[in-house]
């Protein structure tokens, strides 16, 4: 805007100079054709006057001025010799241009023109001061300069509106292209666009196409390497616990024991590469009317077998006995599931996990540990990245649970300390 706009004074001031220019040079040869032509119709009128009054010589009439006007052109009417016998009332007293040469002449103030009877006896000089041609071209510039002023708003607002309809469709392809992520990689749509982004937005569309196969043969391997483990890590467990059993006390017993432990930690990775894969696939999508709450007893009698009586599970329920909502009870289950063995391996072991559900449907899952520093809070829900922790684990829980919950819709955030108290961690899933 201020560019153009710039632009256009520019060319409006370079108009105005050279329409100044042309109109002093026009403004000039009028007031000069005015000038001629008043001088030899005066000198005619002068001469018929002189002869019917028959003025004696030496009389000089010079009526005082009684409009109290400026005149724009004064006259002097004199003999041969110089003296003066007839001036209009605006007329300087002393000879306005002593050359008797006829025709146009300039001096400091005036624009002359000196007409001569045709016997010679008498002088007529008509002038036209500068300052009334300057005027003139003055007034007229200015006038011309009053449209700048309204031209300048005017096209800022004209070119603002015009512009700001032409960026428009490209407002909404960048919006269109910020929303594509992992979980949405729908196409543009291109039909929709002008020519000129059509283009743009199809380069888009190739790029999208390339990250879905990419993106589809990750979670393909992903899922197909973390189901096919399954079975021989089940298996060489199975083995394992019986080797337990068989050895007796000792060396042997306590490396089995061992290995034991290293194939529950390896079967555990890949359930969470298996929850990873159906997280990015997509799977909160799918949306069904469930009951929360139930989901959330299941899920926490689940966890409590899987991990053992010593730790201490409480649900804090809202006023309402059922909280039903349009959620994939599938994805809701991956994601307290993980947010609760979260906070079970990584919390005090002497104060129970929380789990607080409002009315509003916001989940609050805390347990007691130290403070998380704040650099590190804000890293944890990327992948395999753990806290200052000894507690075994992947570093995927709250992946997992935070891509499900952005593709159910909802938000998870992380706080530490836990809000009311002075340490801990909670994790605030809002649906």
């Amino acid at each position: 805007m201020l560019s153009l706009t710039g632009m256009l004074v520019a060319f409006w001031l370079v108009a105005l100079g050279l329409g100044v220019l042309v109109m002093r040079h026009e403004l000039d040869e009028v007031f000069d054709s005015a000038l001629q032509e008043t001088a030899e119709r005066l000198l005619a009128l002068t001469i018929d006057d002189l002869e019917l009054r028959q003025q004696a010589d030496g009389l000089e009439i010079a009526s005082p001025n009684k409009s109290g006007r400026r005149e724009y052109l004064v006259y002097q009417v004199r003999d041969p010799s110089g003296r003066l016998l007839l001036k209009s009332d605006d007329a300087p007293s002393a000879i306005i241009q002593p050359e008797m040469g006829r025709g146009f002449s300039d001096t400091v103030r005036y624009r002359v023109f000196t007409s001569v009877s045709p016997d010679g006896k008498l002088i007529l000089q008509v002038a036209d001061r500068f300052s009334n041609r300057r005027e003139a071209v003055r007034e007229s510039a200015v006038t011309m300069l009053i449209p700048l002023l309204l031209l300048i708003p005017a096209s800022i607002f004209s070119i603002w509106l015009v512009i700001g309809r032409a960026l428009k469709p490209i407002g909404a392809l960048r919006q269109a292209i910020a929303t594509k992520d992992g979980g949405n990689m729908a196409p543009l749509e291109e039909a929709q666009l002008p020519e000129e982004l059509t283009s743009i937005a199809h380069s888009v569309n190739l790029l999208l196409e390339r990250l879905r196969n990419a993106f589809a043969a990750e979670r393909e391997f992903t899922a197909n390497s973390a189901h096919e483990l399954r079975t021989p890590i089940a298996g060489a467990l199975a083995q394992t616990q019986r080797l337990v059993e068989e050895f007796p006390d000792g060396p042997g017993r306590r490396r089995a024991r061992k290995i034991e432990r290293a194939l529950h930690d390896l079967g555990r990775l890949a359930e969470k590469l298996l929850q990873l894969a159906r997280a990015e696939s997509g799977i909160g999508s799918k949306e069904a009317e469930v009951d929360l709450l139930q989901i959330l007893d299941l899920v926490m009698l689940d966890v409590q077998r899987g991990m053992g009586s010593d730790r201490k599970l409480e649900l804090r329920r809202p006023a309402s006995p059922s909280l039903v909502r349009l959620v994939d009870a599938d994805a809701f289950g991956i994601v307290m599931r993980n947010l609760i063995e979260n906070a079970l391996l990584h919390g005090d072991l002497t104060f129970p996990v929380v789990v607080d559900v409002a009315d509003d449907c916001s989940i609050r899952v805390i347990n007691a540990c130290e403070v998380v520093p704040a650099h590190e809070l804000f890293d944890l829900k990327n992948r395999f990245q753990r806290g200052r922790t000894s507690a075994a684990g992947s570093g995927l829980g709250l992946a997992i649970a935070d891509r499900i919950v952005v593709e159910m819709g909802g938000k998870l955030t992380l706080f530490s300390p836990a809000r009311g108290m002075t340490d801990g961690f909670e994790a605030l899933v809002e649906l």
